[in-house]
C-alpha cells in the first residue's frame, strides 16, 4: 500500500497540471483570435499596448505554454496566463466601449 501512493500521487500531479496547461493554451488562443479581429486604431484610443503589442506578447505565451507540454516550464506557462487574462479583463472590455462608442472614448 505504502508504494501505490507515490505512484498515484504522480498521476495526480500529472493530471492537474495537463488540465491546467489545456485551460491556459484554450485562454491564450481565445483572447489571440480576439486581438486579431480588433481594430489597430482602437488600441490607442483606449491608451493601451498596441495591437501588435498584445499579439506579440500573447504569442511569446502561447510559445511558453507549449513549452509547459514538452518540459518542466509548467511555471512559466503559468506566469504566461497572467497576459491574456489581463487582455480579457482589462481590454477587452474597454475596447468594446470604444468600438460601441459608449466609452468615455
Amino acid at each position: 500500500m505504502a508504494i501505490a501512493v507515490p505512484l498515484f500521487y504522480g498521476l495526480v500531479v500529472s493530471t492537474v497540471d495537463l488540465v491546467l496547461l489545456l485551460f491556459v493554451l484554450a485562454l491564450e488562443i481565445i483572447a489571440l483570435l480576439h486581438c486579431l479581429a480588433q481594430r489597430p486604431d482602437a488600441f490607442s484610443a483606449i491608451g493601451t499596448l498596441s495591437k501588435g503589442a498584445w499579439l506579440g506578447l500573447m504569442t511569446i505565451g502561447i510559445v511558453l505554454t507549449g513549452l509547459g507540454f514538452v518540459s518542466t516550464f509548467i511555471f512559466f506557462a503559468l506566469l504566461a496566463a497572467a497576459i491574456p487574462a489581463v487582455y480579457m479583463l482589462d481590454v477587452r472590455p474597454a475596447l468594446r466601449d470604444a468600438v460601441d462608442g459608449s466609452g468615455p472614448w
